[in-house]
């Protein structure tokens, strides 16, 4: 399971908090401690329009003092922030992310194309978010359409086959398992990725829908997660959920994160 820290959002108060009165010493923590968690990448977001990419480029300068190893994944509605990021990370990360809308996935995947990047690629267009499964796969097909003529490897590629919260879309989590299957039917390589939070929004209690989103996606082919790595308990899920379903044979990866403590029950 791929995993990509979600907490440096400015969507977050005490991130946007923490952005507004530049205090490296609250980011560096905050990536610090994620780091020392089970990531794969460390998702950064600025949460505003104006300074996105200044704002991502402190943030980015910052980490990479503290942990030159750090693989960042750049988080922005805006193309151009994104590609004036890229050459600013020492390592390859993930771009988060690339739709049909306008020009955009023409813009990454050029700026991405000879580079070792992997790119989330959110399937909708500019008719906006698809409210079927068969708009979604067309929206997929057309996605590895056009990376084939940017010479993007199809390995690259993290489909988000799009959650909404269950309190206001009763379908949600159905569509995001069907659209899943059907790309997985066609591509069984292909990758899957969700924010694991997108689904609770509004709701109370939200660690128990997010918890039980993530063993019923994983499932069904999700391998990849933006999600809180400082959770114990949804951390522990994702364990639990690769011994259950054989990626980690002989819990054996299971065994070691218990055994250094990640699951935070040992006495």
């Amino acid at each position: 399971m791929l995993i990509i820290g979600e907490k440096l959002n400015g969507a977050i108060r005490s991130v946007a908090e923490a952005i507004k009165n530049r205090d490296g010493e609250f980011i560096k923590d905050l990536a610090v401690r994620q780091l020392d968690s089970r990531v794969d990448y460390l998702d950064i977001c600025s949460g505003v329009a104006e300074g996105d990419a200044d704002i991502l480029g402190w943030m980015i300068g910052l980490i990479q003092n503290a942990r030159p190893d750090v693989r960042f994944s750049i988080d922005s509605p805006n193309p151009d922030t994104i590609t004036a990021s890229i050459p600013l990370c020492k390592n390859p990360g993930i771009i988060n992310s690339i739709s049909l809308e306008r020009d955009k996935a023409d813009k990454i995947f050029s700026a991405a194309g000879k580079k070792d990047w992997k790119i989330i690629a959110l399937l909708l267009d500019d008719t906006g978010i698809p409210e079927n499964v068969e708009k979604r796969i067309d929206n997929f097909h057309r996605i590895v359409k056009k990376a084939e003529e940017y010479g993007i490897a199809f390995d690259r590629l993290y489909f988000d086959p799009l959650v909404f919260t269950v309190g206001s879309s009763p379908d949600s989590f159905i569509n995001f398992i069907e659209t899943s299957k059907r790309i997985r039917e066609e591509y069984p390589g292909a990758h899957i990725v969700s924010g694991l939070s997108n689904i609770s929004y509004g709701l109370p209690y939200r660690k128990a829908l997010n918890h039980a989103f993530l063993i019923g996606a994983m499932m069904f082919g999700m391998d990849s997660a933006i999600m809180d790595p400082l959770n114990r308990d949804m951390l522990s899920g994702v364990y639990a959920a690769e011994a259950l379903l054989g990626i980690d044979e002989y819990c054996i990866e299971y065994l070691s994160a218990y055994r250094d403590d990640l699951f935070g029950v040992q006495k």
